[in-house]
């Protein structure tokens, strides 16, 4: 049975992990470490949990240990992946897969300017593979190195790759416009994350510099063949979990006569034998992803105006974070992809 180790498990990703690691028919996990919450009991901070980690704590750090593990997971805050990578192998660590930012980006002149510091292990960006499986499942297959995507760019390339791998859409001047529960920015309190600030509101942020603005220019340039330019912006919806996605492209010459029904085919093809992804003429809905590792896709033409419109709406923290990290790790392992991970949604 492979043995699992998750650096950052007390965090909302964290428990999402342990959550689905709990039904998971092969993984053990072995080590769950907090260092902000070690020798806390799981069913105190996460009473979710409580049936099956019953009497276990979270673990402090120990490199070593969390290295014996066949796959580690991390789920720390950005930057600090970046230290303890090149520690897990020096002390022969066989799959990592880091939910965070650090190593998702090829280039690494990209961090100064989206992350505002200098990568300080750039010779490792690219030994990892970029964990979105709809793109990259040949990759991932017996990957030792797991890049997971952000919530938004899986939700943003999700909805454009059809077109975007067809030629059917500009890359240049794309915008994806996007609104996230709030566990997607952690555990941790903020203030623009407290229950009377988010309540009842509805406000975009990151403003023209949000970091996931490369990430999802990497993605579509990976796949449409051109240099892909996005402009990108986030907003904070008042609620628990889920993320919408809409998205919007000029067609190119080939596109020209692209209609909607044209555009849902394009994307109906393109995922037809993919689990994790429902295409439908519904718009997407944010409560039919809850706790599910499926995205839900949507697309129009709009004659009038000639934009191409796609969108995308999943679980932030199943399929935008641990749940693909999941899926990663499955892929990695030679296991079936879906062990551990559910297509439904929880309704209502």
């Amino acid at each position: 049975m492979p043995s699992v180790a998750i650096i950052g498990a007390s965090g909302y990703t964290g428990a999402e992990l342990l959550r689905l690691l709990a039904a998971h028919p092969h993984f053990d996990v072995v080590s769950a470490s907090g260092d902000s919450q070690a020798g806390t009991p799981i069913a105190e901070l996460y009473p979710s949990l409580a049936a099956a980690y019953a009497g276990r704590r979270f673990d402090q750090l120990d490199v070593d240990a969390a290295a014996v593990a066949d796959v580690v997971f991390l789920g720390l805050p950005h930057g600090a992946s970046q230290g303890i990578v090149p520690q897990l192998r020096a002390a022969g660590a066989k799959r990592i897969v880091d939910l965070a930012a650090d190593f998702r980006l090829k280039d690494p002149a990209l961090y100064p300017r989206w992350y505002h510091d200098e990568h300080t292990a750039p010779e490792l960006l690219g030994e990892f593979v970029y964990g979105l499986p709809e793109i990259f499942r040949e990759e991932l297959s017996g990957a030792s190195m797991v890049a997971t995507p952000g919530c938004y760019p899986t939700a943003g390339t999700l909805s454009l790759l059809p077109a975007a791998r067809a030629g059917l859409i500009e890359l240049d001047g794309v915008i994806v416009d996007a609104a996230s529960g709030v566990s997607g920015a952690g555990r941790p309190p903020k203030a623009h994350t407290t229950f009377c600030t988010v309540d009842e509101d509805f406000t975009a942020y990151g403003l023209l510099d949000h970091r996931h603005t490369p990430e999802i220019e990497q993605s579509l340039t990976s796949v449409g063949g051109a240099e892909a330019q996005v402009l990108f912006t986030p907003h904070l919806a008042p609620m628990n979990r889920g993320m919408l996605a809409t998205c919007y492209a000029r067609p190119t010459a080939a596109g020209a006569d692209l209609t909607s029904a044209g555009a849902l085919q394009v994307q109906a093809d393109a995922y037809a034998d993919e689990r994790f992804v429902v295409v439908s003429e519904r718009s997407p809905s944010t409560k039919a992803t809850l706790g599910s590792n499926t995205a839900h896709l949507s697309a129009r033409v709009d004659e009038r105006t000639g934009w191409v419109v796609a969108l995308a709406a999943i679980d932030n923290l199943t399929k935008g974070a641990s749940g693909q990290a999941l899926q990663c790790a499955n892929l990695a392992l030679g296991l079936d992809e879906g062990l551990g991970l559910s297509q439904i949604g929880t309704y209502p």
